[in-house]
């Protein structure tokens, strides 16, 4: 695997996925993704801590593969996407520990904020056909999602709810060097 060289990144959002893993009636599990995203990092290899990243989600674009579901999300019942329109995370602290590089900062979900943490996975770097340098990196993070105001959910008849508080929030980032 080629290394990492420090620099100021853009995600390539036609290569990368920013999704989300909610558990279903208690049974299974949901997965869905937002197709319309924009982010940045600055990567420094020799000081992990001057490095910074952040994102922003268009609501609008959420995506389970279900377009009844997407529009509920949609909704004051979820996202509020007309009042509520982005999401953003910026990071406010940058560890490493070889190839795991640890990125905690503000995610802002319905005007809250609160802090969390993504454990990302440095999986490589390559010069694309085209002559970009790309960097690539897989990770996640739980969270509870009423932390941020989310908190509909429907009981079942034989116990539990409809949607899981707890969500896994995932991340594919290729990003291409700036110039």
């Amino acid at each position: 695997m080629s290394t990492i060289q420090s620099g100021r990144y853009v995600i390539d959002p036609t290569h990368s996925r920013i999704g989300f893993v909610a558990r279903h009636a208690m049974i299974t599990k949901v997965r869905g993704q937002f197709n319309d995203f924009a982010g940045e990092a600055t990567i420094d290899v020799e000081n992990p801590a001057a490095s910074a990243a952040s994102v922003t989600i268009q609501v609008a674009s959420v995506d389970t593969r279900n377009e009844q579901r997407d529009g509920h999300l949609r909704t004051n019942d979820f996202f509020e996407a007309e009042t509520y329109p982005t999401i953003t995370f910026a990071s406010t602290d940058v560890s490493r520990d070889g190839d795991i590089w640890r990125v905690t900062g503000d995610l802002t979900i319905k005007s809250t904020t609160k802090p969390v943490t993504f454990d990302a996975e440095f999986t490589g770097a390559a010069t694309d056909p085209f002559g970009n340098a790309r960097i690539g990196f897989e990770g996640s993070t739980v969270i509870n999602r009423t932390d941020w105001g989310v908190v509909w959910n429907a009981p079942l008849e034989t116990g539990g709810v409809l949607v899981s508080e707890k969500i896994t929030l995932e991340l594919e980032i290729s990003a291409i060097k700036a110039a």
